[in-house]
């Protein structure tokens, strides 16, 4: 008897599993915690995380997974294997499912290789691929098969997606290696260089999310950081404001904008006016960020707006996808599947 069907989200900062008919069941930042003297994984997920900058020499907190690719194998894995055995409270049934795996449309053949190994070796019986973008517009509720055009932009923790989809595949696409954690080091290094103030990740991705915004406010909204002083090497607070936060991430935030604007261009005339008809959607956590869509949309002219749930639109576009996976390998137009079952792959 086989088990249920999911799908993950393995991003660069948080990884989601889907389980059919349960929805979202996992949410938990891609961090793993290990002790280097022992080689011991201690913590995974949120518990791993708060130990970021709080260790020990000998522990270090790792990302397994860099600008949305893995870049450490044996630690996605381990984690990989620590969310199954949670989702499936140790029952093994993950031994009998099929798994669909989301990767950034810019992924490599070798990077894409790695993601279904790495399913395949913590137990899955048979994985699959599927484009990020194209994951992140069937979670949203786009009809990806109607011969229309959509534009959707997945802002995650590494990279961004941007795609223009029509008839079930991506007509254009472009990855961005820039996302969540980006904005974050931008944050860092303009308080070093204007307050000569050194504050950790965790600081600065709560400044961005606490008081971020790409476009100026009314009335600065202001947080109070803590950090250490560059110059006395002393602990120290400064008031930072959303003016300043903007500053940061300013350049960043024109980057993304400006492959928007280059993915429009490369787009067939008549799918650019399904665009304007319809909007550029966004997903994932950047889409959170305030005056993002309002900032996209003086600069393209088209308008934008977040999906209902731009967090979980890649997650539960991996699931919707797999439930239909009979039906889109029949369809001939489910080019953006890669599948690998043990001891053999196939590309659809």
């Amino acid at each position: 008897m086989f088990g249920t069907d999911i799908g993950i989200d393995l991003g660069t900062a948080t990884v989601l599993i889907y389980e059919k008919h349960n929805g979202v069941v996992l949410r938990e930042p891609s961090v793993v915690a290990v002790d280097q003297d022992t080689g011991d994984i201690l913590a995974v997920g949120f518990e791993a995380k708060n130990m970021v900058g709080r260790t020990p020499g000998s522990i270090t907190s790792v990302r397994p997974l860099r600008d949305g690719v893995i870049a450490n194998y044996s630690m996605t894995e381990a984690m990989l294997q620590h969310f199954m055995r949670r989702v499936t409270k140790g029952s093994g049934k993950f031994f009998r499912n099929r798994a669909m795996i989301c990767v950034p449309s810019g992924a490599t053949d070798v990077e894409r290789r790695a993601v279904l190994e790495a399913a395949i070796e913590v137990g899955a019986r048979e994985a699959y691929l599927i484009e990020e973008p194209m994951a992140a517009a069937i979670g949203a509720n786009l009809d990806v098969e109607e011969a229309r055009g959509k534009m959707i932009v997945d802002i995650g923790g590494g990279t961004t997606d941007i795609a223009v989809i029509s008839l079930g595949g991506v007509v254009v696409s472009k990855s961005l290696r820039i996302g969540g954690d980006k904005f974050d080091e931008g944050i860092t290094r303009y308080l070093r260089r204007q307050y000569n103030l050194a504050i950790g990740d965790q600081t600065a991705e709560n400044l961005k999310i606490m008081i971020g915004t790409c476009l100026p406010l009314r009335q600065d909204d202001r947080m109070i950081v803590k950090g250490r002083d560059l110059v006395q090497g002393l602990p120290r607070q400064i008031e930072v404001t959303s003016s300043a936060v903007s500053m940061a991430i300013s350049e960043l935030v024109q980057s993304l904008v400006d492959g928007i604007r280059n993915v429009l261009e490369l787009t067939p005339p008549e799918l650019s006016a399904d665009i304007i008809d319809r909007g550029i959607v966004l997903t994932g956590g950047g889409a959170y960020l305030r005056g993002l869509p309002e900032l996209i949309s003086q600069q393209t002219g088209i308008y934008c707006f977040m999906a209902e749930n731009p967090m979980e639109s890649v997650a539960l576009g991996t699931g919707k996808a797999l439930s239909e996976i009979d039906r889109l390998k029949n369809s001939g137009r489910s080019t953006m599947l890669v599948n690998i079952k043990r001891g053999g792959r196939k590309r659809y």
